[in-house]
């Protein structure tokens, strides 16, 4: 278990609004895009994090965390395992107050690196899934 379900609730419901969705792009088959989607339905702000900074859901995209001009709370990461530490380690430096790895992006030492740094963490978890579990 890599988040317990007080860790998964304060984070969807009480670490912020603003969710930068890393890996998130205009691809409508890839799961961010759904993710993203349904996050906006429960009324969070999603900012995508791709390289190519598109605009993704009426949103304006960011090549990286630290282009994004405002305070993110929440950085939800799709992207690949061996990626996901850097990611993480960005997290802390822009001040995020919590990372969330999707299903599959599974990084212990990075899990630990930023729970040491005093953000809340959840790996290999989607909140898609989590957040109507919530009630």
């Amino acid at each position: 278990m890599h988040a317990d379900q007080e860790t998964i609730r304060r984070i969807l419901t009480g670490s912020g609004d603003t969710w930068a969705v890393v890996g998130l792009s205009t691809h409508e088959h890839r799961a961010a895009h759904g993710v993203a989607r349904v996050l906006q339905r429960f009324g969070k702000r999603i900012v995508p994090v791709h390289p190519k900074a598109e605009t993704v859901h009426g949103e304006q995209g960011y090549a990286s965390l630290d282009a994004i001009p405002f305070p993110v709370d929440v950085v939800d990461v799709f992207v690949n395992s061996h990626l996901a530490g850097d990611i993480a380690d960005q997290a802390v430096a822009i001040g995020a107050k919590a990372v969330w790895f999707q299903l599959g992006v599974i990084d212990q030492d990075a899990y630990d690196r930023t729970r040491g740094a005093g953000l809340d963490m959840v790996m290999d978890r989607c909140p898609a899934i989590e957040i109507p579990l919530l009630g």
